[in-house]
């Protein structure tokens, strides 16, 4: 969908429906006189009678075809909540309900007035996030469907933003952009992440990298299974040791002119392609939701991409450890011991609980080749932080009171969720090993996520800020919503924009 910007007021405004977003029982014309303005015939529709704004309902008020407004759809938003944490989560969810019935309509424009968004708080923030949450809606994957595009609801070929003034102010413009670019990186993460195991494995993931490096001019590097032998990537290749699709870490780099020295941010995402839980199989049921497993790879993939193309004045990194995880002859068995690039050996217990196998080795990798600002890992990691947490906020471990604050921050902005999690001393216990140096897990199921983040933390060295983001539980969308359909929800992508523009102040 195009992102069209008019200025000059309404007698240039030519989209198919124009969507103004109303608080329940609001009096619209008289808190937004410019609406009676450029819409007069609202003053004596019928059809407003009806309008309540109650949170959900979609109210379209028609006028003369001929007129530059001849649809106007007001989008309830429910009881009006400015100031609240919750007031962008309605706005988001209103933009996408209505755009979502543009399409039903089959309409091939829509166009959202300026005006009418001041009485939603900050009007550029409103902006960004109504953008935002159209581009959400606009989107189906059908890719491998046979249904034909024609048998679909068509997607709205052009959203316009509306001024009343001569010209398009710069910061709106630049609102309307974030907002945009937001959502291409978490549609971006939702492609990678839905692709079934047999078509996004490994390699093909690389192969995909190296495309999007050359388009949006990132440097990019490519370790392949003899790469990672010789340089000792023990525990990330002893997860792959199962699969037909060796692995790989691929890393980006993202290094404006001027910032090439600066100490990096560096993002670490893992990318299990297909997690069948190797020789610890997993039970049948939804198994098949396991080649999401790669999220936090493909949401690392998606940051970098959307970074670089907005050219934020920030290095970032983006390292993507990649592998499946498969039985067979050669897989890993419970009990084996490996020694992870660290130096460290490693007494493997349980084969399903493999991520945080290649991030142990790739969190080494990073300390070894760079100075790191923070580093910060994203990974569906446990089954018991879902359990504790459930599928609306993910779990946040960190060595660092600041960076835990920018991680918080960064994930209401994008309006992805976090609570922070301790890293509880006492449990360290549980991870000791009678025949290595450490076990991969905790000695006992309570406390897994901590016990998880414990272990990744023992490969952290020195005073390096460092931040985990277990995604596991918000990963994927059961049914379709208003901003998401069924399927990978992409979900950590945006946070980690923000923390790229906004870099670590």
């Amino acid at each position: 969908m195009e992102i069209y910007f008019h200025a000059g007021g309404e007698d240039k405004w030519t989209a198919s429906i124009a969507l103004v977003p109303i608080w329940k029982d609001e009096k619209i014309l008289e808190t937004c006189p410019d609406l009676a303005e450029a819409a007069p015939f609202l003053q004596i529709a019928p059809g407003m009678r009806d309008v309540t704004g109650r949170k959900g309902e979609i109210s379209i008020v028609y006028g003369h075809k001929d007129l530059p407004y001849s649809r106007v759809m007001f989008i309830g938003l429910g009881e009006e909540c400015l100031g609240r944490d919750t007031a962008m989560d309605v706005v988001r969810e209103g933009f996408a309900k209505g755009l979502a019935r543009v399409r039903a309509m089959h309409l091939e424009s829509a166009h959202i007035p300026f005006f009418s968004l001041s009485r939603l708080g900050g009007e550029l923030r409103v902006l960004e996030e109504a953008v935002y949450a159209c581009c959400l809606a606009n989107y189906s994957s059908i890719h491998f469907k046979k249904t034909t595009r024609e048998s679909l609801p068509p997607a709205v070929q052009w959203l316009g933003i509306g001024f009343r003034d001569e010209y398009v102010p710069d910061a709106a413009r630049q609102a309307a952009r974030r907002g945009e670019r937001s959502a291409e990186a978490v549609l971006l993460a939702r492609k990678f992440a839905t692709a079934p195991g047999n078509v996004m494995y490994p390699e093909t993931f690389a192969e995909k990298a190296r495309m999007l490096a050359a388009d949006n001019n990132l440097k990019i590097d490519v370790l392949d299974e003899k790469d990672l032998e010789a340089r000792g990537f023990g525990a990330h290749l002893a997860v792959g040791r199962g699969g037909a699709h060796p692995p790989r870490l691929v890393v980006l780099e993202h290094a404006p002119k001027g910032r090439e020295n600066d100490r990096p941010i560096v993002f670490v995402g893992k990318g299990i392609t297909f997690d069948s839980g190797g020789i610890s199989l997993k039970p049948a049921a939804k198994m098949h939701t396991m080649k999401s497993d790669m999220t936090g790879a493909a949401a690392t993939l998606a940051s970098l991409v959307a970074l670089a193309d907005e050219g934020a004045d920030c290095r970032v990194i983006g390292v993507m450890a990649l592998a499946e995880n498969m039985p067979d002859g050669n897989a890993t068995r419970p009990g084996d011991v490996v020694t992870g690039l660290s130096g460290d050996t490693i007494e493997i217990v349980n084969t399903d609980a493999e991520g945080r196998l290649v991030l142990c080795d790739a969190l080494a990798y990073v300390q070894q080749n760079w100075e790191p600002a923070a580093i910060i890992d994203i990974a569906t990691l446990t089954g018991a932080c879902a359990v504790a947490l459930g599928d609306q906020v993910a779990g946040l471990f960190c060595s660092s009171d600041s960076l835990a604050e920018r991680v918080l921050s960064a994930g209401h902005c994008a309006g992805e969720y976090f609570w922070r999690l301790p890293l509880w001393e006492g449990y360290k216990s549980k991870l000791k090993s009678p025949i290595a140096d450490i076990c991969h897990t905790g000695s006992s199921r309570e406390g897994g996520a901590i016990t998880a983040a414990l272990y990744l933390q023992h490969f952290v060295k020195g005073d390096i800020p460092w931040a985990h983001l277990d995604i596991a539980g918000v990963d994927w969308c059961g049914k379709d919503t208003a901003l998401c359909p069924e399927g990978s929800t992409g979900f950590s992508a945006r946070t980690l924009v923000e923390i790229g523009r906004g870099g670590l102040a």
